[in-house]
Parts: C-alpha cells; sequence; structure tokens
C-alpha cells in the first residue's frame, strides 16, 4: 500500500547523484551545479546513508555505479525529468499565453509544423509547444490544452470540435510517374507498380491500409508490383515524393501538395471514410482565449484549404 508519509532524502543529494552518475565524475557534476566538488562528494555520502547502499565503486581517477547506483539512477533521472517538465508547463501556464497542442506524428510534421507560422503572425503573443504522438495522453495530467485527432464517426468525445472529414486515394509524384514503364491508369494496375505501405503491426490504423482501400475498390486479390513499409505515415508521404512509389494518401494532409503539383492524385477516386479530424479541448481549456484561438483558426486554415480546392 502507497504511503506517503515514507521519507523521501532530500531533493539536492537526489540532484547532486544524478549529476554524478551522468557524468561519472564528482567534478564535472560539481560544474553543472555551481557547487564544489567537494560539496558533491559529501551530496552522494549523505545519500548512500540515507538509503543504507553503496551508490559509486570509487576507483583510481574513476567513479563507477554499482548494481543499486545503476537502479537508483534510472529512477532518480526519470523522476528528476518529469519534474522539471511539470515545473516548466505550470511556470509557463502561470504566466499564460502558453498553449500546448498535441497531435499524431504525421499531422504534426506535414500539415501543423508547416503551416503555423500563420498562426504565430496573427497571435504573435502566444507560444505554442507541439506534443506529437500516437499514445492517447492523459490532457489534464500532461497540461494539454488541445488535442488534434481523427475519430471515427458517431466516437467523438462531448464538445469535440469537428475540423474536416476523412478522405484517401492513391497518389504518386510526377517524377515516378513520368519513369513509370507500366500504365497507372486503373487499380488493377497497380500490380506492376511498387506500394508504399505504413506498418500497423498495433492495427491503430485499419483504415489506412492498402487492403481496405483494395477491397473498397473492387481488387481486394490484387498483389502489387514491390512494396516498401514504413514506420511513420510522413515516411510513406516523403518516399512517395522522392518517386518510391504510390502511397495511399489521407487528402486532409496532402491535399496541399497535390495543389502545389508534388503529387499526383490517382483512378480519379476519392474515397470517404467514417472518421473526421477533430479538435478536443482539455476540461477548462475551453474557456482559454489562447484555445479557443487557436481551435478557430484551424478551422478557418482547414475551410481555406478546402475553399481553394472547390474553386480550382
Amino acid at each position: 500500500m502507497h504511503n506517503p508519509n515514507r521519507p523521501l532524502p532530500p531533493l539536492d543529494l537526489v540532484k547532486g547523484f544524478e549529476a554524478a552518475a551522468r557524468r561519472l565524475s564528482f567534478t564535472l557534476a560539481a560544474e553543472e551545479l555551481f557547487v564544489t566538488q567537494s560539496a558533491v562528494s559529501r551530496q552522494v555520502q549523505a545519500l548512500e546513508e540515507f538509503l543504507g547502499v553503496k551508490l559509486f565503486e570509487r576507483r583510481h581517477k574513476a567513479l563507477a555505479l554499482t548494481e543499486a547506483g545503476q537502479a537508483y539512477y534510472r529512477a532518480a533521472a526519470a523522476a528528476l525529468a518529469e519534474l522539471r517538465a511539470a515545473t516548466l508547463r505550470l511556470r509557463e501556464s502561470a504566466r499564460g499565453h502558453v498553449l500546448t497542442v498535441t497531435s499524431t506524428v504525421s499531422f504534426a510534421s506535414i500539415w501543423l509544423v508547416p503551416r503555423l507560422g500563420r498562426f504565430r503572425q496573427a497571435h504573435p503573443g502566444i507560444d505554442v509547444r507541439i506534443a506529437a504522438t500516437h499514445v492517447v495522453l492523459d490532457m489534464a495530467r500532461e497540461g494539454i490544452d488541445v488535442a488534434i485527432r481523427d475519430i471515427p464517426s458517431g466516437k467523438e468525445p462531448p464538445g469535440a470540435v469537428k475540423l474536416v472529414g476523412e478522405r484517401m486515394c492513391p497518389v504518386a509524384s510526377p517524377a515516378y510517374l513520368a519513369e513509370a514503364t507500366a500504365p497507372l491508369e486503373k487499380p488493377e494496375d497497380l500490380s506492376r507498380h511498387v506500394m508504399l505501405n505504413l506498418h500497423n503491426s498495433q492495427g491503430l490504423w485499419p483504415w489506412l491500409t492498402w487492403a481496405a482501400w483494395l477491397e473498397a475498390n473492387g481488387v481486394p486479390d490484387l498483389v502489387p508490383g514491390g512494396s516498401l513499409t514504413y514506420d511513420q505515415y510522413d515516411q510513406v508521404v516523403n518516399a512517395a515524393l522522392h518517386g518510391q512509389g504510390v502511397a495511399l494518401g489521407r487528402l486532409t494532409l496532402v491535399e496541399s501538395l497535390i495543389e502545389e503539383g508534388k503529387l499526383v492524385p490517382l483512378f480519379g477516386k476519392r474515397l470517404r471514410i467514417p472518421r473526421a479530424v477533430h479538435a478536443i479541448y482539455a476540461p477548462g481549456a475551453e474557456a482559454r482565449p489562447e484555445a479557443q484561438a487557436f481551435v478557430a483558426w484551424l478551422q478557418r486554415e482547414l475551410a481555406r484549404e478546402r475553399g481553394e480546392k472547390k474553386g480550382a
């Protein structure tokens, strides 16, 4: 059972030990912490007495962690890193005008980061921190204000703001098409071309697979002429841009690349799927002007891009 009253060592002792363990030097740790070498040595000795174990082996002109020291270092480094991050979030939050946004890695790298300068131009007083991850974060615990996520239709949490629906179509670069020795005019032609795949061992994106697209387009048994597989969707898009094969394009992310002529949509079929990208406020964040401004900017930016496409 967790007992919050169990004694913990003073924080200075842990900081001194962590620095010495990371640098394997009392001298370098002292320089980092702006204290004397003897002060770090005393901190480590006091921590060893507190714990009742030796953390270092003192060798001639060298330090080495004991097995207990290695285990305690891993725990201390992780705890200090989390404490520093939480402290930074709270200090920035107290100053205001700092907005923390989480999205998937691909949405951040392909769509959000290239456009974020426009948000800064419109709102120069708002600092934005991007936390790109495929892990669904605890927004309150991680200090997240707004999450951008694609969600199946009917599964939206209360208060979610729909930004754009999901559509897909195969895409390839003009260079790939120019160098292709086989036609690429209908889905069946993919049997003579390289497919760019997203590795999906955990089943996170069952809808973003060639198998799903081929079945929806009446060629479920097609075998491609070749394949390349990547761990992240932005890598798939980058491979397509460099002429490595045909990618399954999420139009939310690649439509601007199509408009710029960097990718070409194939077969004239754009599959609409029952998913949409949403903005989700953390509890209480919907009242923050910074969060409201960011979500409104997302809506305008995506609406502008859809408008440009329709007017093209």
